[in-house]
């Protein structure tokens, strides 16, 4: 069954010209906004309707009632590409999308419904991307995107059955079809209402006064004709930019407009069935004399990924340990590094402590936050002194590690300098006596860099059973005539 959802942005002249990287809540500008075209209002927001403002109204109009008032020229270049940006970020929820005219983005969402939980779910989470490109909406569902176009323009309705849609669209004011519009007088004069009315006539007689396209439109609304898309097509590579209407003087505040960028990047991956392994922000700074180049966030992912949720956290980490040298005026992201995406697993008894992927997130979000040259992994090298071998590096840094020997015990936490024991009764002393419970293992290393060491190791167990990872200096490598016992790991 097929399902499209229309969204119309019925207030797309005027939100294009408003900042849209406000957190949620940030109110309107206190004297209001005004959208002209040819000299008269086309749009006014909230406070310019509270004080009087109406559409039609010139421009001296508007300045009577609210003298600071905010006005923009109708700017259709901006619409269309909000239009655009809006098609790109609604892609998450499927690749069929199309523009429509009166700001519509008709989405064929029948394959998705039940990925995404319904058609009531899917409008929540289509709402939420809307929302964070801020951008108001109105939603329609029906069988037909001819049907759903319709619907969406008189308020939000969730129509799956053919039935039911046709009884909803023939009640609709008969101008609600773009088609009729020309012939708007004729049809009045024949006393017709609504789409229903306009249905009663003869089929020829409309077909010869306003032509086939008026009973193709209507066929294609009720589900008698079929239906042919254009559907938006997407660029190879992803590249989106945001200009600022004011300096931001910290980084941590370019994070509302970086997630604005990050929805379209990630309704493009999954338009495009890839994931992301490495993506550049670039933080553009002033223009003409003064102009510096733009700070360049790289942010390298260990796992591919297409997740809105892991790349915001990424950013906003690196976003807050960055000083800028100058006001930031625009935003740039580029997705460098793609590759195919890889399903979900479909595990039956998934893995209690995550998942590789989980663990690979977990492990870029610590590097944004500290730093790499804080994150470490164990690096083994080949040697056999246990001081030697247990090296750290930083954790995207290749290393060749070394096998550790098989079927020898190795403690969790190896003390960075061994910790001399005391005896008592010929044993080592450790907060109890301690007794050996491992066969030894003899360590004899060094000599080709002049740090011999000569030690047997075993594992020891206290009154408690915790046990440690000590060693004894062998005699013959020292003067002493009594072996010294040293503490060297801890077992966990």
């Amino acid at each position: 069954m097929r399902v499209f959802l229309a969204v119309q942005l019925y207030r797309l002249q005027l939100e294009v010209f408003r900042p849209r990287w406000w957190s949620d809540g940030r109110q309107e500008q206190a004297h209001g906004c005004v959208v002209l075209e040819k000299d008269k209002v086309l749009i006014a927001d909230g406070v310019a309707k509270a004080a009087g403002v109406r559409a039609g109204m010139k421009r001296g109009g508007v300045l009577t009632l609210l003298p600071e008032t905010a006005m923009f020229e109708r700017d259709p270049a901006r619409e269309q590409a909000a239009q655009e940006e809006v098609a790109v970020a609604l892609m998450k929820f499927s690749p069929d999308v199309t523009l429509c005219e009166e700001a519509i983005v008709l989405i064929d969402v029948g394959a998705s419904l039940r990925l995404f939980g319904g058609v009531l779910r899917l409008c929540r989470d289509v709402r939420a991307v809307l929302a964070t490109l801020g951008f108001s909406a109105r939603m329609s569902a029906a069988p037909t995107g001819q049907g759903a176009w319709l619907l969406v323009k008189y308020g939000n309705r969730r129509i799956l059955k053919f039935h039911s849609l046709e009884r909803q669209l023939a009640t609709l004011p008969l101008l609600s079809v773009a088609e009729i519009r020309p012939f708007a007088d004729w049809f009045t004069g024949l006393g017709c209402e609504t789409i229903a009315d306009v249905r009663r006539l003869p089929r020829a007689g409309l077909q010869r006064r306003c032509g086939e396209h008026l009973l193709d439109s209507l066929d294609r609304a009720f589900g008698t004709a079929p239906e042919l898309f254009d559907w938006f097509e997407l660029p190879p590579t992803f590249s989106a930019r945001i200009e600022m209407s004011d300096r931001i003087e910290h980084a941590d505040g370019a994070l509302f407009a970086a997630h604005r960028l990050i929805v379209q990047l990630c309704g493009w991956l999954c338009a495009k069935q890839l994931a992301l392994t490495a993506a550049t922000l670039s933080l553009e700074h002033e223009r003409g004399r003064q102009a510096i180049p733009p700070t360049v966030i790289d942010i390298a992912l260990g796992e591919p990924t297409w997740q809105e949720e892991h790349l915001i956290r990424l950013i906003k980490e690196r976003l807050g340990r960055i000083e800028l040298d100058a006001p930031v005026i625009a935003l740039r992201l580029d997705a460098s590094n793609v590759q195919a995406a890889e399903p979900a697993s479909d595990t039956l008894f998934p893995e209690p402590g995550g998942s590789p992927e989980d663990h690979a997130r977990l492990i870029e979000l610590l590097v944004a936050r500290l730093g790499v040259e804080n994150v470490l992994q164990a690096a083994p090298t080949a040697d056999y002194r246990p001081e030697v071998a247990n090296r750290w590096t930083p954790i995207g840094q290749a290393s060749k590690r070394a096998l550790l020997p098989a079927g020898l015990p190795r403690p969790t936490w190896l003390l960075e300098t061994p910790v001399l024991l005391l005896m008592k009764k010929h044993r080592p002393f450790y907060g109890s006596p301690l007794r050996m419970v491992s066969p030894g293992e003899r360590i004899e290393a060094g000599w080709f860099d002049g740090e011999l060491v000569t030690r047997d190791y075993f594992v020891a167990q206290a009154e408690d059973q915790s046990c440690y990872w000590i060693y004894r200096e062998r005699i013959s490598s020292r003067d002493a005539e009594d072996p010294r016992w040293f503490l060297h790991g801890l077992f966990g």
